[in-house]
């Protein structure tokens, strides 16, 4: 994970729970996995669209046939 050790880990929620207390890291939890979680949605979305454009068979183009 991002190359960081457990003590790295522990040091980073330590200075993150000074920072903003602990009534607010509930708070702070939410949103993040909110935020995950809606990206993950989007991702997963484009790739549904990538695979039905990829599926797809090829559109002919009207314009260039005389």
């Amino acid at each position: 994970m991002f190359g960081l050790g457990g003590q790295e880990l522990i040091l980073i929620l330590l200075i993150i729970l000074l920072l903003f207390g602990a009534k607010k890291l509930p708070e702070l939890a939410k949103g993040l996995g909110k935020g995950m979680r809606e990206f993950k949605k989007a991702q997963n979305e484009i790739e549904e669209e990538f695979n039905k454009a990829a599926d797809e068979p090829p559109k002919k183009d009207k314009s260039t046939v005389a």
